[in-house]
């Protein structure tokens, strides 16, 4: 089990980063043999990205269901976009197969948001939580002083 931290924390990212949100919706669970390929297309795009960090992935969080949510951190949208596009990659071949097999069949969405953030646009705070979110993808600060409060941390992260 993940260690708790019994303190009120935030993160702090170096320089700009990116917040990229990745699911897929069940539509149609019953018809296992088409959305469980896609569901599996994921971890070994995980596997990759954390064995190379030079593509510039830095962390996520999922929770699964019938519609199951990714939130990613990355160090750029440069990053993300090589990644995505790169011929050497595990993301194009599974991106190009369900584009030919289920792209408009209707047994699984697949969706994704992506957000830049700068220094100073975001804030966050933790409490009685383990590393997670920004806190696992940048530097785990206690919350206290010019971090305590949401206003204060919104400027002062930087």
């Amino acid at each position: 089990m993940k260690q708790i931290i019994r303190e009120r924390m935030t993160s702090k990212m170096d320089g700009e980063f990116v917040v990229f949100l990745i699911g897929m919706r069940i539509n149609k669970p019953w018809m296992i043999h088409k959305w469980l390929p896609v569901f599996f297309s994921m971890p070994r795009m995980l596997k990759e990205l954390y064995s190379n960090p030079e593509m510039g992935f830095i962390s996520q969080e999922s929770w699964f269901g019938r519609t199951s949510i990714m939130v990613q951190y990355w160090q750029s949208f440069e990053h993300l976009e090589n990644y995505a596009k790169s011929k050497d990659s595990n993301h194009l071949p599974a991106w190009s197969k369900f584009n030919k097999h289920l792209n408009t069949s209707g047994e699984v969405g697949i969706w994704h948001e992506t957000y830049l953030s700068k220094p100073g646009d975001y804030e966050c705070i933790y409490n009685n939580m383990p590393k997670f979110g920004l806190a696992k993808a940048g530097s785990h600060i206690p919350a206290a002083g010019n971090f305590n409060s949401a206003r204060q941390r919104i400027n002062k992260i930087t």
